[in-house]
Order: structure tokens, then C-alpha cells, then sequence
């Protein structure tokens, strides 16, 4: 199979270091746009796959469990989550050296749920989420410098080091955070509907939220004028079946998420397969640009633990966390896909493999580079700009808004 390879932020380092001429920082951001996950695979023979499990319906027709696929989606599908989990596993090993600060919340084992939207989506379509964020801003076209300075509170973060782990940002690929209060996003993510709605835009907005925010009753209240007004919101339930350390069962009379909207159609797909999202997103987006919201329950699976304060392991078992990599892995369903199709040999997925990792140690590297943001940048962003209430520093006097 025949694969055209841009430059990337590891050969650009390793050319360095054996000429005298060093690249500009410039250079080198740029470069991090171009990690193993933007190589381009030419091969594009239709494949088709079907689901791991049936989906699961109400109040509306399943669709297909024939999933079509091809070769070069494949080779993306598994560089990109092999590069969020190696993204992840490198922000434990950053925050247990402590640097990054804060809360941090990882996504390794859900990874399939953002790639399978994705690959359903478009840049015109709006993400918002809470605070399990990382992953998700690397799969609408975040850079992996961008990810970790953030984490580090540095300048070149997609936040400009002012939001931390909870809150990275990227507007212009239609990626709104980032958020976290509890549940707070969804009635964000149904605004961002009614926008594009409002402005014939013909996108939709996926609203994520986790199985603890489910309960909340401002998801309610959203879905319900999104339902009133047929708003174009696709709300997503990540189902990892804990919130925080407290079971599903033990939180919600009614575990069954994807029929919560009652008057809403909804969707049980399972999360750890990539090609059943996939599959689901296609059918949600059609139906929330025809008939207004939908719910998608993602049954899914988080390997860490809420937080990197959890262990994650005194609410469960650690015998239950390693069955689940070895049955429901997301990314070993690709991998072995892969082999069995003849896209590409375990050698060459270890090539991937290896570029990977390189590129996550460079940028952190890159990111350590960073400076932190000036102490004035506290006071910047705060209002918006050219509405007469800004604010400004006058030395030693602290602040004065005018």
C-alpha cells in the first residue's frame, strides 16, 4: 500500500541535530501539525465491517451494522488512537513529575468515541464537552504542542496556558471546550445548535456528557426547548459507567441513557467500537438536521481513574479494568483489522508505533520550551473587546476597569 509521509516534528529535530543550523521555533510549531496521524494512506478500496454488537434503539429504526471502511481510514483510525493513548499515558507521567498542575482528567480506553465521530463529522459540525477533554481537541485538528503546553500552562497551549487541562478551545475547527462545571455544557452545545439552526448553517452541534452528568437537570431543560424548536443537537452520554468512584446503578434508578429523552429518539452504541460510533454519528447527524435532537449512549470504558487524584481501582476491580483491554480494546479492534486485511504488516503498524511515540516526546519537549504566560495576561480575555468595559493594568496601583 502506498503512503505519502510528511515531514514530521522528529525528523525535523533528528536533521537538526546533525547540521549546524538549528530550526526556528516557527519551524518547529509547525512541524507539530504534521505528526504521524496526518499521514496521508492512498489506498482507498471500500471495505465493509460489521459491528461488534447490535445497536440498541428508541423511539427509532437501528441503523446498519455493515459499516463501509477502507484502508487508508483504517491506518488513520489506528494512528490517531494509538497517538491520543501515548498523548495520555505521557500527561500521567507529566503530572506525577508535577508538571502539570491541577486537575487532569484522561481519556485512555474512550478513544474510539471521538475518532468514529470524527470520521462522521465535519469542521463545519460543533464538539462542546466537560472536562475529559484532551483527546477530543486532538481529534478536531489540535496540535499535539498545543495539547501538552496547555497541560503545562504555557503560551503555545491551544488555550495560551490560561485554561489547563479542563479547558482547551479551539473555535475555528468547531471545538468548544472544555468545561468544568458538571453537565454545564449541554446547554452551551444546544446554543451552538440553535445558532446554526438560526443561520441556516446545515451542522450540527455533538454535546457530550458523561454518565454522572446525566442526572442533571439542566440536560433536561436543554433537551427539551432543542426539542421544541427541532434544534440540530446530537447529545452524547459517555457511558464509562463510573461517575467519579460511584457505580451507575448506584447513581441512576434508570441506567438505560439512551432512553432518558423519553420524547426523543435514542441510541445505544457500543463506544469501544469505532466503526459502530461511526455509524451512529452518520445516523444522529441526519436525523438532528431533519428532526431535531437525538441521544447517543456510548458505552465505553475509562482505564485511569476520574482523575489523576483517583486510583481508580477502590471501586472496581483491577481484574475487571484488565478484561476489558483484553476483550473490548479499541485500538487492538483496528490492529487486528488491519492484519487481517493485508493493509499493512505488525511490523509496519510498530513503525507507527514508535513514530508516535517520538512525536509525543518532541513536542513535550518543544512544550517545555514555552514560556509561561505574562503575569498581565491574567487580566486579558476577560470581557470582550470594543464593548466599553475592558480592563488594564497601571503598575503598582492593581487594576482598573473603565
Amino acid at each position: 500500500m502506498g503512503r505519502a509521509m510528511a515531514p514530521t516534528l522528529s525528523k525535523l529535530l533528528r536533521t537538526a541535530a546533525t547540521t549546524a543550523k538549528q530550526p526556528s521555533l516557527n519551524a518547529l510549531r509547525a512541524a507539530c501539525a504534521r505528526s504521524v496521524s496526518t499521514e496521508s494512506y492512498s489506498d482507498t478500496t471500500t471495505i465493509s465491517v460489521e459491528t461488534n454488537l447490535p445497536f440498541t434503539t428508541h423511539q427509532c429504526e437501528p441503523p446498519s451494522r455493515i459499516v463501509e471502511t477502507n484502508p487508508a481510514e483504517l491506518m488513520k483510525f489506528y494512528a490517531d488512537m494509538f497517538t491520543m493513548r501515548r498523548m495520555e499515558i505521557a500527561a500521567d507521567s507529566l503530572y506525577k513529575s508535577k508538571l502539570i498542575r491541577g486537575f487532569c482528567h484522561l481519556y485512555d480506553g474512550q478513544e474510539a468515541v471521538s475518532i468514529g465521530m470524527e470520521a462522521a463529522l465535519t469542521r463545519k459540525d460543533s464538539i462542546i464537552t466537560a472536562y475529559r477533554d484532551h483527546c477530543l481537541f486532538y481529534g478536531r485538528g489540535g496540535t499535539l504542542l498545543e495539547v501538552f503546553a496547555e497541560l503545562m500552562g504555557r503560551k503555545d497551549g491551544c488555550s495560551h496556558g490560561k485554561g489547563g487541562s479542563m479547558h482547551f478551545y479551539k473555535k475555528e475547527n468547531g471545538f468548544y471546550g472544555g468545561h468544568g462545571i458538571v453537565g454545564a455544557q449541554v446547554p452551551l452545545g444546544c446554543g451552538l445548535a440553535f445558532a446554526q439552526k438560526y443561520s441556516k448553517a446545515e451542522a450540527v452541534t455533538f454535546a457530550l456528557y458523561g454518565d454522572g452528568a446525566a442526572n442533571q437537570g439542566q440536560l433536561f431543560e436543554a433537551l427539551n426547548i432543542s426539542a421544541l424548536w427541532n434544534l440540530p443537537a446530537v447529545l452524547v452520554c459517555e457511558n464509562n459507567h463510573y461517575g467519579m468512584g460511584t457505580a451507575e446503578w448506584r447513581a441512576a434508578k434508570s441506567p438505560a441513557y439512551y432512553k432518558r429523552g423519553d420524547y426523543a429518539p435514542g441510541l445505544k452504541v457500543d463506544g469501544m467500537d469505532v466503526f459502530a460510533v461511526k455509524q451512529a454519528s452518520k445516523f444522529a447527524k441526519e436525523h438532528a438536521l431533519k428532526n431535531g435532537p437525538i441521544i447517543l449512549e456510548m458505552d465505553t470504558y475509562r482505564y485511569h481513574g476520574h482523575s489523576m487524584s483517583d486510583p481508580g481501582s477502590t471501586y472496581r476491580t483491577r481484574d475487571e479494568i484488565s478484561g476489558v483491554r483484553q476483550e473490548r480494546d479499541p485500538i487492538e479492534r483496528v490492529r487486528k483489522l488491519v492484519l487481517a486485511h493485508n493493509i499493512a504488516t505488525a511490523a509496519e503498524l510498530k513503525d507507527i508505533e514508535k513514530e508516535a511515540k517520538k512525536e509525543v516526546d518532541d513536542a513535550i519537549a518543544l512544550a517545555k520550551e514555552s514560556p509561561v504566560p505574562d503575569p498581565s495576561e491574567l487580566f486579558a480575555h476577560v470581557y470582550v473587546k470594543g464593548f466599553g468595559t475592558e480592563v488594564s493594568l497601571f503598575g503598582n496601583a492593581g487594576i482598573r476597569c473603565r
